[in-house]
């Protein structure tokens, strides 16, 4: 009797920042578990997200946009998250938008890749904003700078070309039982998902230079059943006085339209009731400093 053949590994989600790496993972999923938004540099950790399915289970690295790093301490953690998540993994995926040329940026990565080793697919996201022959000048560009495993054009967000992607991923990885139990699909605590679903909402809520200044501790976490209700208690950190006040907001307006909003996304996923309390506490310069970005979940 012939067994089907099972096939797992490790795959992870690299690129420039806001290429759609963390709208591609939970779409892959079926749900959140990685945060979204207009901004760069939204995703700061490598977040594993697990696919499981009858043939394969496929633990997928969303990682911070690659960038240029000069600043502080924080850039420098996320780029080296993402450039370690590189040498430890079975397949690379790398992803582009299809509405950008090529430029010195994704040649930067590229080179990593090829540096790495690994096996490297590359898809060609946001394909809804182009026309087909621009599209296939881009492919044709890309197959001349690595010699990719297979090109696929995708829309995260709209979740074309999903199924393409994973039946070309699939046959790249070993052969292997499953890793995880099948109720697993993040190895993320529901502690850090809450709190970066509350960040998540500054990153959206505020202009400027502000969301980037800013991290989000969870100080009580607290299941009350009698009650059918979890109490959280969440603390925003920024680096200056003046980021207080904005993020407060007047009357405290600001911090109860980002309280509101992330308690909606909170409660949908721990499937209760939410109480959601929040408090900003000022840490001047936190993202130069070692100690704090230990304190903050950032080593």
């Amino acid at each position: 009797m012939q067994h089907e053949v099972h096939r797992g590994g490790y795959v992870a989600l690299v690129g420039r920042p806001n290429v759609g790496k963390s709208t591609l993972l939970n779409r892959i999923l079926g749900q959140k578990i990685a945060i979204t938004s207009p901004k760069p540099q939204t995703t700061r950790n490598r977040i594993l997200g697990i696919l499981h399915r009858p043939d394969a289970q496929v633990m997928f690295l969303d990682t911070p946009g690659i960038h240029h790093a000069a600043g502080n301490k924080l850039n420098r953690y996320m780029v080296s998250q993402a450039h370690g998540a590189m040498n430890d993994v079975d397949c690379i995926m790398l992803l582009v938008e299809a509405d950008r040329p090529v430029t010195a940026a994704e040649e930067s990565v590229i080179r990593s890749i090829s540096q790495s080793g690994r096996p490297a697919l590359l898809v060609i996201n946001k394909i809804d904003r182009v026309a087909p022959p621009a599209l296939l000048d881009l492919i044709r560009r890309y197959s001349e700078l690595h010699d990719f495993l297979e090109i696929v054009p995708v829309s995260a967000l709209k979740g074309d070309g999903i199924e393409q992607l994973l039946d070309a991923l699939l046959p790249h990885l070993p052969e292997g039982p499953p890793l995880y139990p099948e109720e697993m699909v993040t190895d993320q605590p529901e502690r850090f998902i809450v709190a970066e679903m509350i960040r998540e909402q500054v990153l959206k809520k505020l202009q400027k230079e502000i969301p980037y200044g800013t991290a989000v501790q969870i100080e009580l976490f607290e299941d009350q059943p009698e009650r059918d209700l979890v109490e959280i208690h969440a603390v925003i950190h920024v680096e200056r006085e003046p980021h207080k006040r904005i993020l407060v907001g007047k009357g405290g307006s600001m911090i109860r339209s980002i309280g509101q909003a992330a308690r909606f996304d909170i409660e949908r996923l721990l499937d209760t009731r939410v109480f959601l309390k929040l408090f900003v506490r000022v840490d001047r310069d936190w993202t130069r400093s070692d100690r704090l970005l230990r304190e903050f979940g950032y080593e």
